[in-house]
């Protein structure tokens, strides 16, 4: 197969960032994607309707000349959020609330602490109509970092379902087999996004040979047997499974470093690297419904009516893009062949 067409696709789960980054990340996932899940763990976080409008202004302002590309915001839950502030995000238009469990990832530190007082939040998106976006993972110093999805998914997902079952829930960036697993044997009500990392790479990519600062997430790379699993799902077609790369850009400096930041910048290639992984599984026939229908059937949203063409055309990705400010991010695959080129 040398070209490929479909419906084009959305991105259910990006970190855009804010101010002057906002240049780069905007016009890079408005390229390929028709909408994008625009995450709310700013500083300050995304708390209210008020903060979600203003900050997708912001974005807005950053869109493509021409471009109908449309960021959907979220709200950033806390041990604070009222039912009320559930509902009045709602009424102004933002889909999803999304539940960082405190520390758990890049600027998290205001999440969620005590997942057992969120009981009315998660009633009141229910009753309102609002998908609950969950980062699930704990943060529990003893637990090894390579068990935190497992263990939060028998410590806190299990119960939120149980109790909420009408509840629409995404498990975001999903790194295990028990995560797939769980997913698919949940209702039609509990989703999974995936990543372009998970997919390709494992823990021994990240690790071997010395450590590769640009492949470092959090969720954390899991061993390969967990990476096959989730290819093995993606590839089944299953509509429980979705798009979502969590594009995370960290400036250079902030990656190579003592401590550094988590988080891959895919937004620059991303269609065209899960175009990739389809065509390694053997499973181009299922890249459209992963890419540009389950997500928007699960959000209730219309399926994009625009189409893109990749075609079969190898080329290299740069090894740095330049942002304002004088700063530089190492893309995901910088320096790396990729098989597949967006058609203009």
């Amino acid at each position: 197969m040398k070209e490929i067409t479909i419906t084009k696709p959305d991105d259910w789960h990006a970190h855009f960032r804010d101010h002057e980054i906002l240049a780069e990340t905007v016009s890079a996932s408005a390229r390929q994607f028709g909408r994008s899940i625009a995450m709310p763990n700013l500083t300050p976080p995304v708390v209210n309707a008020e903060l979600a409008k203003a900050y997708e202004k912001r974005i807005l302002e950053h869109r493509p000349k021409g471009s109908d590309f449309t960021p959907l915001v979220t709200l950033y839950l806390t041990n604070a959020t009222t039912p009320a502030q559930i509902k009045e995000a709602r009424d102004h238009g933002v889909l999803a609330a999304k539940l960082y469990p405190a520390g758990a990832t890049t600027n998290s530190s205001n999440g969620v602490n005590d997942i057992s007082k969120m009981e009315s939040v998660f009633t009141a998106m229910d009753e309102c109509g609002m998908l609950l976006l969950i980062h699930g993972e704990v943060t529990d110093g003893d637990i090894d970092i390579f068990d935190r999805e497992k263990v939060f998914i028998e410590k806190y997902l299990q119960g939120i379902i149980h109790k909420h079952p009408t509840l629409k829930v995404v498990l975001e960036h999903i790194t295990t087999k028990d995560a797939a697993d769980f997913v698919i044997g949940c209702s039609d009500n509990v989703a999974a996004t995936l990543t372009p990392q998970h997919l390709m790479l494992n823990r021994n990519d990240l690790l071997v040979g010395g450590i590769k600062p640009h492949y470092y997430c959090l969720p954390i790379l899991k061993r390969n047997t967990h990476q096959e699993a989730l290819r093995k799902a993606v590839a089944s077609g299953s509509s429980k499974f979705f798009l979502g790369t969590d594009s995370a850009p960290h400036m250079k400096d902030q990656k190579e470093s003592a401590c550094g930041c988590a988080g891959c910048y895919s937004a620059p290639a991303a269609i065209e690297l899960y175009t990739d992984i389809f065509e390694e599984l053997g499973a181009l026939d299922k890249l459209e419904g992963f890419a540009s229908h389950h997500g928007a059937d699960f959000y209730g949203l219309p399926r994009n009516k625009e189409k893109i063409t990749l075609v079969k055309e190898s080329w290299t990705m740069p090894s740095e893009v330049h942002v304002p400010g004088n700063n530089v991010i190492v893309p995901f695959w910088a320096d790396q062949k990729i098989g597949w080129r967006l058609k203009s």
